[in-house]
């Protein structure tokens, strides 16, 4: 009996240790650092049902399995179905599975392609499948042709990532408007796009940023791109040179391997959203007691017609209206319609009716402050308090003292005082709008060796921002000037008085500057260029001249250059209308960086049309665009861990064989 009992102890040992072997075993197979390689391959497909390029398929149920556990994220981000659902199909990953069903009917004689882009990926290290596609054909034939390209936006040649990209074979403009896509793709991250699944004929190309599911350009909201390049896609046999890395440093081998080359492959679509032109009323404010907003979806040619209904309106309001009109201030002048907690009015206006014609509205408005007149007074009736509190401390402590409480006088913001570029002027910014300006008040000289002279300038109104004036002079580099003016040089509508001013100003030498000049070669009328800093934002703009583009006062550094060729001459880069058949306004990039130095003059010579237009931008020059698709949630994957680990621990790795 002792000899049986022992024998079980020993093997209930021996059992112990050898689950705990596979246990270790096993943890190595996931990638454990103290065990076998990691997993660094994506999943592979085992079957598919219907078979992959199956044809006289008449199911709407279709599974794909692989060799290991998958998951698939951002279906509707990722997956696109070809042609386009009306009815989103159902997608989901089950284990090794991923099981598709659609829910339209199926299309008779018609190939269907279902590209996944990167959205399935193994459930273990998060390896992605890649661009896979997965196809069939409802008749006795697989359509096979494909054609790919670039979607860019139009006004910054960034990539348009996740924008639908399709083709219509109604090559009449109005099937982009009145009838879905046939065949559709989505732009990955690069803006780059491959519609596969098409059949032979003649199609032209659009991109669509579909924001209500219908395939076709229905909302102006809705970025879009088109052609009218006309595509017949072809293919031929082709080599290519395909490089099998052993690391990201390391090259394993090179093979030339033929393959099947789609035309056309260098599509761009240049994509932009159309301006809004409908015009409707938005909404009226009076956050500010002294004024009144009124905000409309779109400008007029005319402003609206004001009638006071409990006031008399017919000089009540200085006016001041944006550029397109399409936001107006009405500055009330009469500090007793101010202290009014309620005015009502009656606005008459121009608005779009359904049939897209502008027609009269009118509207009655109320429009109250954002703070009552009650708890203005309060607060002021707090201040005075205080201040009185303070000089009666004050008269105590037999230290000076006021009676009489100063009015708070009128600010002014004041930019390009202390030092200055010699291009710029003076701006003297105001909150409310002037009643009266004392030129004989205003004061500006010039410090020349010791002594101080008259300096001439002249004061003008800015041309484009509300009480806004500048003080515009001839700006010698490195010369020191001082600009003064005398109290109540400026008095607004309400009576406030500016305070005196006096302030230094010190031109910037010209050693302290760099110069240059852009010899323009191959470029179209009209052309605005720009210089931009490294975050796109334009540093100084010319227009061309003789083929030349010239900016002067540049600081030292690193300078990007794009151009606009203004067709219509506004001064500003204008988006297309697909009404009437309209691509935006051309955007060109020169795609390398100019480098100034101080003390220096540079000329660079810009072949304006001489680089393609997916290469112009450059790379380092960073985008203020957001990516349209949701950003991945699953971690990134790390390669190149098993070399690693091989070189740790001195011994050789090889991928196709030692890799899992």
């Amino acid at each position: 009996m002792r000899d049986v009992k022992r024998y079980l102890y020993s093997l209930s040992r021996v059992m112990t240790a050898s689950v705990i072997c596979l246990l270790v075993t096993a943890c190595a197979n996931i990638g454990s650092p103290d065990g076998g390689w990691y997993d660094e391959r994506p999943p592979q497909i085992v079957k598919a049902t219907p078979a992959e390029g199956a044809i006289n398929v008449n199911t709407k149920k279709i599974r794909i399995d692989f060799n290991e556990f998958i998951n698939i994220e951002n279906v509707t981000e990722k997956v696109v179905v070809s042609p386009p659902q009306k009815e989103a199909p159902e997608i989901k990953a089950t284990r090794k599975s991923v099981k598709i069903e659609l829910v339209d009917s199926l299309i008779p004689n018609t190939t269907y392609t279902i590209d996944f882009s990167d959205a399935i990926f193994d459930n273990n290290e998060n390896n992605p499948l890649g661009n896979y596609t997965y196809s069939f054909s409802t008749g006795d034939v697989i359509d096979s042709l494909e054609v790919s390209g670039t979607v860019l936006d139009a006004q910054t040649l960034t990539p348009v990532q996740g924008i639908l990209v399709g083709l219509h074979n109604d090559l009449s403009d109005t099937a982009f408007t009145k009838k879905p896509l046939v065949r559709v793709a989505r732009t990955n991250e690069e803006g780059k796009f491959i519609v596969r699944g098409i059949a032979p004929g003649k199609y032209k190309a659009y991109a669509l940023k579909d924001m209500d599911g219908d395939y076709a350009f229905s909302q102006k909201g809705e970025m879009i791109a088109f052609s009218d390049r006309e595509i017949v896609p072809t293919s031929k046999p082709d080599v290519r040179q395909d490089t099998t890395w052993i690391d990201s440093l390391h090259i394993k081998s090179i093979e030339s391997v033929p393959y099947t080359h789609f035309l056309p492959d260098d599509i761009v679509l240049l994509a932009f959203t159309e301006e809004q032109t409908e015009r409707h009323f938005l909404k009226s404010s009076r956050e500010d007691e002294r004024k009144i907003e009124v905000f409309f979806s779109y400008g007029s040619d005319s402003l609206p017609e004001i009638q006071g209904l409990d006031f008399d309106s017919s000089d009540a309001f200085i006016v001041e209206a944006s550029e397109h009109k399409d936001t107006i201030v009405y500055w009330i002048k009469d500090t007793t319609l101010v202290n009014r907690d309620t005015l009502t009015l009656q606005m008459r206006y121009l608005d779009t009716d359904t049939t897209g014609q502008l027609v009269s509205r009118t509207d009655t408005l109320e429009v109250l402050p954002k703070t009552s007149y009650e708890k203005r007074m309060k607060k002021k009736a707090e201040e005075y308090e205080k201040w009185f509190k303070q000089q009666e401390k004050k008269k105590k402590k037999e230290e000076p003292y006021d009676s009489i409480m100063p009015v708070t006088p009128l600010e002014i913001k004041t930019e390009n005082l202390g030092k200055k570029d010699p291009d710029t002027d003076i701006r003297l910014i105001f909150p409310t709008p002037l009643d009266s300006v004392k030129t004989e008040g205003i004061h500006l000289y010039c410090k020349i060796d010791t002594q101080w002279y008259n300096a001439p300038f002249m004061l003008e109104k800015s041309k484009t921002q509300f009480r806004t004036y500048e003080i515009i002079a001839d700006w010698q580099p490195g010369l020191d000037y001082s600009f003064e003016c005398d109290s109540a040089a400026f008095v607004d509508i309400y009576g406030l008085c500016s305070p005196a001013i006096r302030e230094g100003i010190k031109v910037n030498a010209l050693d302290e500057y760099s110069s240059l000049i852009i010899k323009l070669q191959n470029a179209p009328e009209n052309l605005i260029v720009y210089l931009l800093d490294k975050s796109g934002k334009v540093v100084k703009s010319a227009k061309a001249k003789n083929n030349l583009a010239e900016f002067y006062y540049l600081k030292g550094g690193s300078y990007f250059v794009s151009a606009l060729e203004d067709t219509n001459g506004n001064g500003k880069w204008d988006t297309g209308l697909y009404e009437e058949h309209r691509n935006a306004e051309n955007v060109f990039f020169m795609n390398k960086p100019i480098e100034c130095k101080e003390k220096w003059d540079v000329t660079e010579t810009w072949n304006v049309r001489g680089t393609e237009i997916t290469l112009q931008r450059p790379k380092d020059m960073k985008s203020s665009q957001k990516s349209s698709s949701k950003s991945s949630s699953k971690k990134t994957v790390q390669k190149g861990r098993n070399l690693k680990r091989a070189a740790e621990l001195g011994i050789e790795y090889d991928p196709e064989k030692d890799g899992i």
